[in-house]
């Protein structure tokens, strides 16, 4: 099992040995801006890794001006982790405002993929807050998943954090987002600072936070596929040592 951290990417070569990590994530550009990406070379010292989309997409949005350049900054995330060799772009589910309809944002993803070349895997996360996202609860995961589980290089991330804030027991979560998805791509196991169905979305290392650390080691071990840590980069280390000592 491939076991790692988002890190920055500056140096990830050097953050891949630091942290003992088999595995990487990190941004091809500011995760909070519109422009496109900034990096177009990586070194990871042969670590495989993944690419995390900029928070500000949301192509689920009715509005224009949201959804129309969150599709740009998409395909242009994507064009550049295929050419630099990840192994898929991480990108958030987005949602709609109390006044619109949910099945307006599922529709959006729909057109998104319709028109989106997807030179490798788009992983959609689910997210820890907001009554109107299209991937915190299982039943809006399951409502989107209907329309887009179809399409060729469309899969899932699951956020442990995300699952615990957004309401989402974590005992049996690998399993019914699996009948939902049938598929489960990377996992972000991260604790949270915060408490159950808080839907804030705070990271925590492991063990710091409110989630048991055995609950979070069998969400890994279920989901039996790559996993990052995204918890402060001072215990990252400790992290991935920790899973492994557990899973390996």
């Amino acid at each position: 099992m491939q076991i790692g951290a988002h890190v920055d990417n500056t140096d990830p070569a050097g953050a891949a040995k630091e942290r003992d990590a088999d595995v990487l994530q990190f941004f091809l550009g500011d995760p909070q801006s519109w422009k496109a990406p900034t990096v177009t070379e990586v070194d990871t010292g042969g670590v495989p890794f993944f690419v995390h989309s900029p928070y500000v997409v949301n192509v689920a949005s009715p509005n224009n001006k949201i959804r129309i350049p969150s599709r740009k900054i998409l395909d242009q995330h994507a064009s550049a982790a295929a050419a630099v060799g990840a192994q898929g772009l991480i990108v958030h589910g987005g949602h709609v405002t109390k006044d619109e309809d949910p099945t307006v944002g599922v529709a959006n993803w729909v057109k998104t993929f319709e028109r989106m070349e997807r030179p490798l895997p788009v992983l959609i996360e689910n997210t820890a807050g907001g009554e109107f996202a299209m991937a915190r609860r299982l039943d809006a995961i399951a409502r989107l998943w209907d329309s887009i589980g179809h399409f060729d290089n469309v899969g899932f991330c699951l956020d442990t954090c995300h699952a615990h804030a957004g309401g989402e027991a974590l005992v049996d979560v690998v399993e019914r987002v699996m009948a939902i998805t049938g598929r489960i791509d990377l996992v972000h196991c991260n604790d949270s600072r915060d408490g159950f169905d808080s839907g804030a979305d705070r990271h925590a290392n492991l063990g710091d936070g409110q989630i048991d650390v055995d609950l979070l080691v069998a969400v890994v071990q279920a989901a039996g596929c790559p996993v990052v840590v995204e918890t402060p980069a001072h215990g990252q280390a400790a992290d991935i040592a920790l899973l492994k000592s557990r899973l390996t």
